[in-house]
């Protein structure tokens, strides 16, 4: 491969974000693979099949990278999926299944690159968290412990890989206008006490969801954040949710929680 190209990898690579942020990083130049159980990949990108909660063959996938292009200098951890619904209510097999896909797949993905990387003394990581992440949504409340959950593995992990030449930043996005939305596995609760306050919760989350960012323009601020080699080690998408970001850390955690309930839990 010529010296010039960064290799890039994107899970999740065949739909929203990941697809997009997978044709961003061709325009700038790099060889991108994605790594989805989805065979569609967009123009110019490198379809790998890989389940990420099979740690095998993600493995697999990776070391096939390597034996291709010989480096991996990007790596973008994008798939994931989200569920609704009570905790009181939910299925233990579902919140697991949550967090063995959002949080547990991007780990085994970072896992596999990161000797390849360390070899060589370089190369950049971004992970796909949530303002969900910093602000827990009602009736959202494993995905948004799961993307909880990736924050707090990015700034960790950023301290254990600085030495090597590697970062590592979480992405925060809010609403975006993607197929996450038609994808929801959704628990309306019935015959529940829940049951009204799920299906209103839901009713926002999804109008909000439309009428969200494209993922076009999501998918470019991500390309361009794993271009650089380095950033603040988590970032918000668009300036709505960045001022929301500042304002977590700014209100009493009581007072910021009331307005989420109020906004998603009535």
């Amino acid at each position: 491969m010529s010296d010039e190209k960064k290799v890039a990898v994107v899970t999740g690579g065949s739909s929203g974000i990941g697809r997009e942020t997978a044709l961003s990083l061709t325009r700038q130049g790099c060889i991108v693979y994605e790594l989805s159980r989805r065979d569609n990949p967009p123009y110019g990108v490198h379809h790998l099949s890989a389940d990420v909660t099979d740690e095998e063959q993600v493995n697999n996938a990776i070391e096939e990278i390597i034996k291709r292009e010989g480096q991996i200098d990007i790596l973008v951890s994008n798939a994931g999926y989200g569920i609704s619904g009570a905790a009181e209510m939910t299925k233990a097999a579902d919140s697991h299944a949550q967090l063995e896909l959002n949080l547990f797949g991007t780990d085994n993905v970072i896992r596999a690159v990161l000797p390849h990387m360390r070899e060589r003394k370089r190369g950049r990581i971004v992970c796909v968290s949530s303002i969900a992440g910093i602000l827990p949504i009602p009736f959202q409340l494993w995905y948004s412990v799961s993307k909880a959950a990736i924050a707090a593995y990015v700034l960790a992990l950023q301290n254990e890989i600085r030495p090597y030449g590697i970062t590592v930043c979480a992405v925060l996005p809010g609403d975006i206008a993607t197929g996450f939305t038609d994808a929801r596995q959704k628990d309306d609760c019935e015959n529940s006490d829940y049951s009204e306050r799920v299906r209103r919760s839901v009713a926002v989350m999804e109008k909000d969801e439309r009428g969200g960012m494209s993922p076009k323009k999501a998918g470019e601020y991500i390309a361009k954040l794993a271009i650089k080699q380095n950033s603040r080690p988590l970032k918000a998408i668009g300036f709505s949710y960045k001022a929301v970001a500042v304002l977590s850390k700014l209100l009493p955690r009581r007072l910021s929680n009331y307005i989420v309930g109020k906004i998603y839990a009535k």
